[in-house]
């Protein structure tokens, strides 16, 4: 009976605290107790759960007041990403992202959509009309299907600034993935044991594609609107690094999303040490409420290398994507694609194009858009609502996930572990930094199957970092 007494005043008092402002003073233990008809031992206990939560703080002799855990900023370690530089590899073994889970779990950890928002009926007329062209039968050029490479080509060239020479069908190489694209440029744009300016955090693939090439990580510190410039340009004058990878719009994990302004300066800065941007527009696609404008569409002189891949926007089945590159650089990456995998399934090519060429397409991308936006509106609201101990560090303008950072001092493995045995799947947030993390992160994916559960997973979420607080 005790308990049930304690979790009634803990339900009352967590709807009081929703609505009133950081700072406000929570009813004496007395008046509680005639409210509620309850012992002061049973307040107490309500009192310490509320505590452990982070939603009170108690201020000896004066009172019991709701938590500003909505204006405490945490501490900020971001400056030494730089300084310290990359650990040793920590890749090793399969991505958090990519584990199998108990189909009864909420699963936000994956780092694809769910079914039901990809163009399915698209994806199979497609493949079943390709299967009966020539491109099911015969080997693809080296580069790419011409007319594939077109479609890349052409959707760069109309977002192209006034003055600038647009890509050519020529300048877009097929590839297969956005990985596959990675390495490429890793091994043959970079090479072993050149240094790289990478953002951290940033794409885990990406991390591994360095790695795995050989290439030394020299991590930038970046946030919710980028890298600072500046740090750019001293990262690349003290290391001599001829490339530098980045995430402009959307970026994953972070949902970060730069200015017109970064890009332009971080373009210059490139130039000035004649070194290339690789700019990973993943997301190009899931843009939902900022346009994704490339920063390649500002370039004509060859100093960004551009990856755009379908597989997150079409199917995870059609792993096809485009580099656009020019001059000896595309030369380069063509050459290393041509002795890793000789060249792209023509079958998935033409299955691809078919797709992305129907009148349906530009309609599926609306819905598509709309369905993304109210999935991460219903997250976010969820977490507000049954998780106010965490912190999303920013509301994404597009992409797949929130960045969610855990209090100080959390262990975030035991988190994960913890909402796993309890059915919430999560990506703890260290294998997207090249260099140690600068605080507890877990990316949530909000695409995933089952948004109706987002309320029971924010719950779940709230209840073990409460408790891995106390």
């Amino acid at each position: 009976m005790d308990n049930d007494s304690t979790a009634r005043i803990v339900a009352g008092l967590e709807a009081w605290i929703a609505a009133a402002p950081p700072g406000a003073q929570v009813p004496s233990n007395r008046a509680l107790m005639v409210e509620y008809g309850a012992s002061p031992v049973t307040v107490q206990k309500a009192m310490r759960r509320l505590a452990g939560a982070g939603l009170v703080e108690s201020r000896p002799g004066v009172g019991t007041f709701v938590r500003a855990t909505r204006t405490t900023l945490p501490a900020d370690y971001g400056w030494q990403t730089t300084a310290l530089g990359a650990t040793q590899s920590r890749v090793a073994t399969l991505s958090s992202t990519q584990r199998a889970v108990n189909p009864d779990a909420i699963a936000l950890h994956s780092g694809y959509p769910a079914r039901k928002l990809l163009p399915e009926a698209l994806v199979r007329t497609a493949l079943v009309r390709a299967a009966k062209t020539d491109a099911a039968m015969t080997r693809s050029p080296a580069g790419g299907l011409p007319a594939l490479q077109a479609w890349f080509a052409s959707e760069l060239a109309a977002e192209a600034a006034r003055g600038v020479t647009p890509a050519t069908t020529r300048d877009a190489l097929i590839v297969s993935g956005s990985q596959s694209g990675l390495s490429s440029i890793f091994r043959s744009v970079v090479g072993p044991g050149h240094p790289l300016l990478i953002e951290s955090p940033t794409y885990w693939g990406a991390i591994l594609a360095a790695e795995q090439a050989g290439v030394t990580l020299v991590p930038v510190a970046t946030g919710p609107a980028g890298p600072d410039p500046d740090e750019v340009e001293r990262a690349l004058a003290r290391t001599g690094a001829r490339a530098f990878y980045a995430q402009p719009r959307f970026a994953n994990p972070t949902g970060g999303r730069w200015s017109s302004q970064t890009g332009h300066d971080v373009l210059e800065i490139v130039r000035r040490h004649g070194a290339f941007l690789v700019e990973d527009d993943w997301a190009h696609d899931l843009a939902m409420d900022a346009a994704p404008r490339p920063i390649a569409a500002h370039d004509d002189d060859g100093h960004v290398i551009y990856l755009r891949s379908l597989t997150k926007s079409v199917s995870p089945a059609l792993r096809v994507a485009a580099v656009i590159a020019r001059g000896p650089a595309r030369e380069r990456v063509l050459a290393d694609r041509a002795a890793e995998s000789m060249y792209v399934s023509g079958h998935l090519q033409a299955a691809a194009l078919d797709v992305v060429t129907r009148p349906a397409w530009s309609g599926h991308l609306r819905g598509f858009r709309q369905q993304l936006r109210e999935r991460r509106d219903l997250l976010l609201g969820s977490l507000r609502e049954h998780a106010p101990i965490v912190q999303v560090e920013t509301v994404p303008s597009g992409g797949l996930n929130l960045w969610v950072r855990l209090p100080d001092g959390t262990d975030v493995d035991a988190v994960v572990r913890e909402c796993s045995l309890r059915g919430l799947e999560i990506a703890p947030g260290a294998e997207w930094f090249p260099a140690e993390a600068s605080g507890p992160f877990v990316r949530l994916n909000y695409s995933g199957e089952s948004p109706e559960r987002f309320p029971e997973a924010a719950r779940i979420l709230g209840a073990v970092a409460g408790a891995a607080t106390r």
